[in-house]
């Protein structure tokens, strides 16, 4: 009788709220991507405005502070993927998802006070709110992605949560519009002066950094009632609490579902679930039936991260050799200029890669555009390797260098980082299923701590001797590792990624 529910889902045709819960489930992780890039043209303000100009220069947020600001975020992600991937468990899904909104609200929207004036205090309090927004954002990633599989058909499964993590690129291109908004108006209310940097930045610099993270909560503060009006996921209610009755109501709150299909379960007034096999998390049979699956997610997710948290920060060079000299231009300008490069990023390859894995992931399989997406980044970076001293020459990066700086980002987004995030959420048992997705994800941030810390000390001492505004040679080096990386994905994807979960029902996996 179970089954006949299960396939009433998984054969519910697209259609109108499966779209909507995208929107819905994918607010916090556009949130998430709207801290870390707009992040970036921030602590550039900051700099310039509470650090003293040094030989000429603008200030600049000393790199132990940027490796704080950064690791900070980070580490609350960790926490909140082990934290609420338990609770969704533990407590339902529903239970525990206006709790994460909430936290990446309020601490969202904090992150732009500060309990005084000075550098020292701005940068403590932008990390303290920076880790529980870190933690809001962690819980989440396991809770977005499992709601959203465990409504969807097994048809387009595949692209209904890529769908939602997607959102992270709208997220991206949010934050840089906002932030060339600000800057503008600002600037033409107040300019700067014709000096960039003496005298200081005049004191509504100040006021813009705060209002750019601010504004960051406003998307995810219009869908809070709609997160907290939906119903508990179907198969949470029927697998887990074992109500079948229930779930068919909820389901047919927002889903249209053939009668023919759910006539076995009515007729026969079927209330409850056989219970499952009863064996614990850290059991031996949990880890001899699903320990596999769990490593393999893991173990991806890491290798993904610290590759693409590595190449995400490494844009502050492509920004200092592609725009002009800080020394140059004024406060605003810097910041519009950080961007308006970020903008068309986001358009040019960002976003089209989220877009190539929505559209290929249950016609190619999540295995093979895994491997892909892997391999074309460690062939991509390998290209970099090789050309690196002729494409990084006269205080520059050339075009060409862009391009492949771009590829890497629209083949991680078409291939691991999409799947990474997808193929948690079908493996696993639904009693386990936002626990397990949760490890997998907290063991790919630490892999993010590892690649964006590492590059940013690795930054301090890798420039040019002659000239800051490029790479030395210790960034070639750091190319290869990253090359290394990638390709390790693909031999790990291949020998330990199940070979496919296309079309195939969450069901076979609960056991």
């Amino acid at each position: 009788m179970a089954i006949s529910f299960m396939t009433a889902l998984d054969k519910a045709a697209l259609q109108l709220y499966h779209y909507v819960a995208i929107v819905i489930a994918g607010m916090g992780l556009f949130t998430d991507a709207y801290s870390l890039f707009s992040i970036v043209p921030v602590t550039y303000l900051i700099g310039r405005i509470y650090y003293n100009p040094e030989d000429g220069k603008p200030g600049t947020v000393p790199i132990a502070l940027r490796a704080a600001v950064v690791a900070s975020a980070l580490a609350g992600t960790v926490i909140g993927q082990l934290l609420f991937g338990f609770l969704g468990d533990r407590l339902g899904r529903k239970k525990v998802y206006g709790t994460t909104l909430l936290i990446i609200v309020l601490s969202s929207f904090n992150c732009g006070f500060s309990i005084g004036r000075t550098a020292n205090y701005v940068i403590v309090s932008l990390c303290f709110f920076r880790f529980f927004l870190g933690v809001g954002i962690g819980g989440d990633y396991p809770l977005s992605a499992i709601i959203m599989s465990e409504f969807a058909n097994t048809e387009r499964r595949g692209a209904l949560v890529a769908g939602v993590f997607s959102m992270q690129g709208f997220g991206i291109l949010f934050s840089a519009l906002v932030t060339m908004i600000i800057c503008h108006v600002f600037e033409v209310v107040q300019p700067s002066g014709k000096d960039p940097i003496f005298p200081h930045p005049p004191p509504s610099a100040d006021l813009a950094w705060r209002l750019i993270l601010m504004i960051g909560t406003i998307p995810a503060v219009l869908t809070f009632y709609s997160r907290m009006a939906m119903p508990e996921t179907p198969r949470y209610t029927a697998l887990v609490q074992g109500d079948m009755e229930r779930a068919i109501v909820e389901a047919r709150r927002v889903l249209e579902i053939d009668n023919d299909l759910l006539s076995d379960v009515e007729d026969h007034g079927a209330n409850m679930m056989p219970p499952p096999d009863q064996y614990s998390f850290f059991s031996k049979k949990f880890f001899k039936r699903h320990g596999s699956d769990l490593a393999a997610c893991a173990i991806s997710w890491f290798l993904l991260d610290v590759v693409f948290y590595s190449t995400t920060l490494f844009q502050s060079w492509i920004y200092k050799s592609a725009l002009k000299p800080p020394e140059h231009v004024n406060v605003f300008t810097e910041a519009f200029n950080l961007a308006k490069f970020q903008a068309v990023f986001s358009i040019a390859a960002i976003i089209p890669g989220y877009f190539a894995a929505i559209m290929t992931i249950d016609r190619v399989g999540r295995r093979e555009i895994q491997m892909i997406g892997f391999l074309i980044m460690a062939i991509v970076l390998f290209c970099m390797v090789l050309s690196y001293n002729a494409m990084v020459e006269n205080n520059r990066i050339h075009f060409p260098y862009l391009i492949m700086y771009a590829l890497i980002f629209f083949f991680a987004n078409f291939g691991p980082n999409t799947t990474t995030f997808v193929l948690p959420a079908e493996l696993f048992p639904a009693r386990f299923r936002t626990t397990c997705h949760g490890i997998a994800g907290a063991t790919g941030k630490v892999g993010a701590i590892i690649g964006s810390i590492g590059l940013l000390w690795s930054s301090e001492t890798g420039l040019d001797d002659q000239n800051d505004r490029v790479p030395g040679s210790g960034m070639k080096y750091i190319l290869i590792g990253l090359t290394a990386i990638c390709f390790v994905g693909v031999v790990h994807t291949f020998s330990f990624t199940p070979r496919s979960t296309v079309a195939v029902p969450l069901e076979e996996h609960e056991d």
